[in-house]
């Protein structure tokens, strides 16, 4: 079974920073796309950075300059500095990868998310 978890999290007053990590684990074969989203409340999904296949990294545009995302092997980082009181929102952990699946099967591409981590920035 494959997993993404999240951590770091946690509340931080404006202009502080936080990092968040995820790890992916389970039977992955290859991690084409890794990175972060975001939702708060009563708003939708958004991109916040990913790293795809070569390292190109790529910024929603409000948040470069201030977020930073950087990988591991199965894994992927977000520092973030200069953290306003809009940026709390809960943050997923989110990949595509190329999955093992039974002995003797055809490996399989999918979309994986993490359950998020509560980010909270009060004024």
């Amino acid at each position: 079974q494959v997993q993404l978890m999240e951590s770091g999290g946690g509340s931080v007053q404006a202009g502080g920073s936080l990092r968040l990590s995820c790890a992916a684990s389970g039977s992955i074969l290859s991690v084409y796309i890794i990175g972060w989203w975001r939702q708060g409340a009563g708003r939708g999904r958004e991109m916040v950075a990913e790293i795809g296949e070569g390292g190109v990294v790529r910024y929603a545009e409000s948040f470069e300059g201030r977020f930073a995302v950087d990988r591991g092997a199965n894994a992927v980082y977000l520092q973030m500095v200069n953290l306003e009181t809009a940026d709390t929102s809960v943050y997923y952990c989110y990949a595509r990868m190329l999955i093992a699946t039974q002995p003797g099967g055809q490996p399989k591409t999918g979309d994986y998310w993490g359950r998020g981590t509560q980010v909270t920035v009060s004024a």
